[in-house]
């Protein structure tokens, strides 16, 4: 079984293309990938051949060293692109044989999306190159594995309008409110409760107090009636 670098949430409503070394340089392959990620399957076709056609360029943004320069990296904010013709050609049969996977899993082709892109370095194949005085020099090539995963765009769900009449999630979010109303109700009565007996218990001590100093008042004028009249 082909392992995939992504394990999609539903491999039902994707397709998938794999590739394993590939005779393709992997810089090049990897700066050609690179710029279909996130677009429409139709839009990348076009673009492919529109580089092929040199109408429009891949821009180089990791491998750049070297490259010249072009006006048609404007496009991607950049200065550096070239045209790979092989890799393109090779991104271009397995964006079709994704979109035949794709076909026979009955998706719908034109709602499809370049989800997810890898490029990574195959084992280097060896040949030989002669130089002077009998020497023999490697001459080692750069292959790639090359994935593509295609998934359909999900479509938004618009809100639900509010109207008058609006009902709870459920019984429980219901029953939920209900309780904490009664809590909070509870909480009153018993800060309304505690602050009247306070302000009884207040008025009790005022009150016991005045009686206390009528009282010694009683007393003293009692005391002074009692003692004889100074002559």
């Amino acid at each position: 079984m082909v392992k995939y670098a992504v394990v999609p949430e539903n491999p039902s409503k994707v397709a998938r293309a794999r590739g394993n070394d590939i005779r393709v340089h992997f810089k090049n392959t990897r700066e050609a990938a690179m710029v279909l990620k996130g677009m429409r399957l139709k839009a990348a076709e076009e673009y492919l051949q529109a580089v092929l056609d040199h109408k429009r360029c891949v821009p180089f943004r990791r491998f750049n060293g070297g490259v010249g320069r072009t006006g048609q990296a404007k496009e991607w904010g950049t200065t550096q692109g070239r045209w790979p013709q092989k890799s393109v050609k090779q991104l271009i049969n397995l964006l079709r044989n994704a979109k035949a996977n794709a076909k026979s899993k009955g998706l719908t082709t034109g709602n499809l999306f370049i989800t997810h892109v890898a490029v990574q370095r195959a084992q280097r194949q060896r040949r030989r190159t002669y130089r002077a005085h009998g020497r023999i020099n490697p001459y080692m090539s750069s292959p790639s594995h090359i994935e593509f995963i295609l998934s359909e765009k999900e479509k938004a769900v618009p809100l639900p309008t509010k109207t008058g009449n609006t009902k709870p999630k459920n019984a429980y979010s219901a029953k939920k409110k209900i309780v904490t109303l009664k809590k909070a109700r509870s909480a009153g009565h018993k800060l309304r409760k505690s602050f009247v007996d306070k302000k009884t218990k207040a008025k009790a001590v005022a009150a016991k107090k005045v009686a206390a100093r009528s009282k010694i008042a009683a007393k003293k004028a009692a005391v002074a009636a009692k003692k004889p009249a100074a002559k």
